[in-house]
């Protein structure tokens, strides 16, 4: 069932049944935590590219500049599907029949995977599995990763309720959110990044200049493109146009899963 077959039938607009538990003191959805041997055996290919992020921290957007550059800024290519079809999270399991666009932790079938599954010490421990051909790291400061995500936490049925705003802050700056603590993300890869193939890029300078830190992107995957392709790219993966991309904006999932009217997935992009 696709994701538009999902949509159209709404799935009686009720909320995911929802289960968390810790594994290793960092909290995760039970569904994730059940295939976890699945995950943190994950065999990376030669070719695979791996794009890595604490959550709302620039994901959706490193995912689509990745993948225009892949297609040398055909628009109708990277149009093709939605951003998590094009690019599988890694640890993201859904119930049957919601895991259209799932990668759970098998061979991905695609040249990039997304995923936060690695938080803390164990950064290295994921690099080893397998053979990444390169990691690109996007680390957004704990502030505006903490205002989108509680935003994002509101809407998103698939993951806890965030409850009142002054207990989330508490509950983020503990790390008792999915995924963990936003430090121990953020400095594991830091400090992983001159050991190991990995591109750590800032979202705040991302948005200074996209120019520069594309350029990087390209200098890492070894790909050259002309300077009117680097413009596309540029234009197409900027804010408010990828925020009426239905493909980027993840408007295509039910409303019982995510409620726009709540919190729209794109907010400010601040």
């Amino acid at each position: 069932m696709s994701w538009e077959e999902m949509k159209d039938l709404q799935l009686e607009e009720k909320p995911l049944p929802l289960e968390t538990k810790e594994l290793n003191g960092i909290l995760m959805t039970k569904m994730m935590s059940d295939n976890w041997d699945k995950i943190w055996n994950f065999q990376a290919k030669p070719d695979d590219l791996l794009i890595a992020t604490y959550t709302k921290a620039g994901t959706t957007w490193t995912q689509e500049i990745v993948d225009m550059i892949h297609n040398d800024g055909d628009v109708q290519k990277c149009q093709r599907a939605n951003t998590f079809d094009r690019h599988p999270f890694i640890e993201w399991t859904l119930p049957l029949p919601l895991n259209s666009g799932t990668c759970p932790a098998g061979p991905c079938g695609t040249v990039t995977c997304a995923g936060r599954f690695a938080p803390g010490r164990r950064v290295t421990e994921t690099i080893s599995k397998g053979n990444w051909k390169g990691i690109i790291y996007m680390a957004r400061n704990a502030k505006d990763s903490l205002v989108s995500y509680y935003h994002f936490s509101r809407m998103n049925k698939m993951f806890p309720d965030p409850g009142p705003w002054e207990e989330y802050i508490e509950a983020f700056k503990a790390g008792k959110v999915l995924w963990g603590s936003w430090y121990d993300h953020v400095r594991g890869w830091w400090d992983a990044k001159d050991r190991h193939r990995i591109l750590y890029l800032f979202y705040e300078d991302m948005k200074e200049d996209p120019k520069r830190e594309i350029q990087k992107i390209l200098k890492f995957l070894e790909k050259d493109i002309s300077e009117e392709v680097l413009n596309k790219i540029i234009h197409h993966t900027s804010f408010d146009v990828m925020k009426q991309n239905p493909m980027a904006n993840y408007t295509t999932i039910p409303t019982s899963m995510m409620d726009h009217s709540i919190s729209p997935f794109m907010r400010k992009g601040a």
